[in-house]
């Protein structure tokens, strides 16, 4: 506190309900003329909105680069912030209320520049290592390998220090957090708390000084930032305020009260880089307040903090039981909705043992490390399964902030936010999944709009279940909403002013920089299912033209499954399929007529890649339902099956396919399989056919003596040697079939163990010990001797 000049230093702790309090507490005793608020002076402009009826925390103020979004910059504030409750307050009585910090236009003046000499540091790095390469050819010495060498700098500790972890180890805390929460949150002081707040982070300062900085650049970052907020005292105290009340960072409030020569800082902030910004509001969320989501003034318990400021109203007494009950009140109704029994006795008594633990620990009231153990105690019956339910929803909680129309924003995201009231789509941090009817009006709108932002990197929907193949009327997608998105949103502003025209924009873009067949139809597929018409017929000629030129069978199979997808989704989606149909034929035929080429002389790797082009493929001529295309294919399997130095992966998985296509019988498949395990194959050439032919399932052996005689026959044939070598490899195989049908495979295994011949059945029976069973056997089944 610095009270001779009439400038009051609030230190507080960001996000905290208790400091927000006494920062009110301590406003009424100074009856402020002007306050000081740690922040960026771009925003001033946009500080009326704070009061406005639709402003609804938590939000965050943007500062970005218009040049370049990627630098940009959020501060957040939730309803029990210290920073917030200070701009209302200010707003609500008539005071002026300006930002202090260091402007954002010179900070990421800072980051840019700092940029631009990271990249040129390693560039040169890069071209030290290229010249001492060619350095090392020339006199053709060969080095052992050795292993990078980071540099540290001497007095840089690798991580930050906090300065409340400090004091609360002091003080016998395990963390900063607790500390504070005990000494400042649950006290709400006044004045003379502030006085203390100075004191200890004086000390502190003194004590770990620049090692609270994980390195040299953020120390200087900071003194930036201190010197610009002196300055901005002095300009307040030349304009004619007498009553100032700073409100700031605790650890900057030393900074603040020291007696630094004008010189001295004008000296330290001359030079500064400067960059274009912009400002907006936009909704925030208390996920993202929390340390957990890796914001570096983050709270653990966001959710919590915003119950503890809802009790301020309540006197000591009533305040102890509304946090306590009300509380606990809401884990017993989350647990009761997750169908876990949590009576009022329960709750009552998970009051009290919260209390009494508070009062061991001479605790005025019980904080959240109270309520925790007596909820895992009394309400969760010693397991702790359900604290991350508890966690998730009652201690960090799920809130999104809404911010007024009236704030400045972007063509596109008013575009967006008309698109979201038409189809109902209201924008939340809950995390739910929707299922979309695409024969409804609404529901076909509400999948083009995910496409359609999903195309521009905005992933506010998550396709689960993507049926555009199956001929299904339905879309499942995971909806959440995500505060980062509006960046992307100012990102994607370049496209277009609408989503439509920017999604349009964007892909053609993409049709430009595509260098595949398969990036061609992949991207196709998205234009369709986004309804970008403009951009249709363009794809469709590229993927002709394309599609003539590539000589790459593999190129080939991976672009038609994509491409059938499209032609079984089109009566869906009205799209005239004429002309790729066209295109889906020209691949079946060149894949058929160059697949044998394509697969020789695969080694183990290659053949697996393979494999699965050769199943996807399968998979999506079977899907168009065509005979003309599957007859030739199946003749392209028939001859590939038939080749004779063909990798034993590939041959097994050609004889299952023609065999679940009937094209070949059982009897076929025995044979070609007998061949392939025969003596005359190397074992593990026999044992990747076998792969290829079971791998996925093995119900077929179940249903097929053949098959299953013809295998038996082959294991029991290994010598040890190859038995071993061949192990690992079956036993992959069939760990890829189904839990049950490894069961049954393994009793018929046991039987034929216990029935060494399938001619005949010998057994010694005998004829003395059944005449005993007999009259028992007729009791129990209840029949009549005669």
């Amino acid at each position: 506190m610095q009270e001779n000049d009439h400038i009051f230093l609030l230190g507080i702790r960001h996000h905290g309900a208790g400091s927000t309090q006494s920062v009110l507490n301590a406003f009424a005793q100074i009856k402020p003329d002007l306050i000081l608020l740690e922040g960026p002076e771009e925003a001033d402009s946009l500080l009326h909105l704070a009061s406005h009826e639709e402003m609804k925390p938590p939000v965050a103020l943007l500062v970005y680069s218009p040049d370049n979004t990627q630098n940009a910059v959020f501060y957040p504030f939730a309803e029990f912030s210290p920073e917030w409750q200070a701009i209302l307050y200010a707003q609500q009585h008539d005071i002026p209320l300006r930002f202090m910090d260091l402007p954002q236009s010179h900070q990421l003046g800072l980051t840019l520049e700092a940029q631009k000499k990271a990249e040129e540091a390693e560039e040169a790095a890069l071209a030290k290592e290229a010249e001492e390469e060619e350095a090392e050819c020339e006199e053709d010495e060969v080095f052992e390998e050795r292993s990078p060498v980071v540099e540290y700098e001497a007095d840089s500790p690798s991580f930050p220090i906090d300065p409340l972890t400090v004091l609360a180890h002091a003080a016998g805390f395990k963390d900063g957090e607790r500390w504070w929460e005990y000494m400042v949150e649950q006290r709400q002081g006044d004045l003379d708390l502030f006085t203390g707040i100075q004191e200890a982070m004086t000390a502190v300062r003194e004590e770990i000084g620049e090692q609270r900085y994980p390195h040299l650049e953020a120390a200087h970052r900071e003194a930036l930032r201190e010197a610009w907020m002196r300055k901005t005292l002095r300009k307040a105290k030349r304009d004619g305020y007498e009553r100032i009340a700073v409100v700031c960072g605790a650890w900057h409030v030393p900074a603040l009260a020291a007696k630094v020569t004008v010189k001295s800082d004008n000296a330290l902030l001359k030079g500064l880089p400067k960059s274009k910004v912009k400002t907006t509001w936009i909704p925030w969320t208390h996920e993202r307040l929390a340390t957990a989501s890796g914001y570096g003034a983050g709270i653990s318990s966001p959710e919590w903090y915003a119950h503890l400021w809802a009790a301020r109203h309540y006197d000591k007494d009533k305040r102890a039981q509304y946090i306590a009950g009300s509380w606990l009140s809401q884990v017993a109704h989350l647990l009761r909705k997750q169908g876990i029994d949590a009576s009022t006795a329960s709750v009552i008594e998970c009051v009290r043992m919260a209390e009494t633990l508070a009062s061991l620990r001479n605790k005025p009231l019980p904080d959240l490390d109270e309520l925790t153990e007596a909820v895992i105690t009394t309400l969760c019956f010693g397991e702790e399964t359900q604290l991350k339910l508890i966690t998730e929803e009652l201690i960090i909680g799920q809130r999104l902030g809404q911010i007024p129309s009236e704030t400045p924003s972007l063509p596109l995201q008013d575009d967006l936010s008309k698109w979201q009231k038409k189809l109902r789509l209201p924008m939340s941090a809950d995390e739910k999944d929707i299922t979309l009817d695409l024969r409804t009006p609404n529901g076909l709108e509400r999948s083009k709009l995910f496409h359609r932002l999903n195309i521009l990197s905005i992933s506010w929907g998550t396709l689960l279940d993507d049926n555009a193949g199956k001929g299904t009327f339905k879309e499942i997608w995971r909806v959440v909403w995500q505060p980062e998105f509006t960046l992307r949103l100012i990102e994607a502003s370049v496209w277009g002013k609408t989503v439509e025209e920017a999604a349009t924009n964007c892909t053609q873009k993409k049709i430009h920089e595509a260098e595949t067949l398969y990036d061609l139809s992949h991207l196709l597929n998205h234009i369709l299912l986004a309804d970008l018409s403009s951009v249709i017929k363009e794809t469709m000629q590229q993927l002709e033209n394309q599609a003539a030129l590539a000589s790459d069978v593999v190129q080939l199979m991976q672009a038609l499954p994509d491409l059938v997808k499209i032609v079984r989704y089109g009566h869906v989606r009205k799209y005239d399929n004429t002309q790729l149909l066209h295109v889906i034929e020209t691949l079946i035929t060149r894949i058929s007529i160059n697949l044998v080429g394509a697969c020789q002389s695969l080694d183990d790797g290659a053949a697996d890649i393979m494999y699965e082009h050769v199943v996807n493929t399968h998979n999506a001529i079977n899907l168009l339902q065509e005979d003309k295309y599957n007859e030739v294919w199946q003749q392209a399997l028939g001859k590939l099956m038939a080749y004779p130095t063909l990798h034993g992966l590939v041959a097994g998985r050609c004889c299952r396919l023609l065999l679940n296509d009937a094209v070949i019988d059982t009897e076929q498949a025995a044979t070609n399989m007998s061949y392939a395990l025969s003596h005359a194959t190397e074992p593990p050439q026999a044992g990747a056919w076998l792969e290829g032919f079971l791998r996925g399932s093995g119900l077929l052996l179940l249903h097929s003596e053949q098959l299953w005689g013809v295998i038996d026959a082959w294991v029991s044939s290994l010598n040890d040697e190859h038995f071993v070598e061949l192990l690992p490899l079956l036993r992959r195989t069939f760990s890829t079939f189904p839990a049950g049908e490894r069961r049954q495979m393994g009793e018929q295994v046991m039987l034929g163990q216990m029935i060494p011949s399938t001619t005949s059945v010998t057994t010694n029976f005998d004829s003395h010990h059944a005449d005993k069973i007999l009259p028992l056997l007729t009791t129990i089944l209840g029949l009549t001797t005669s």
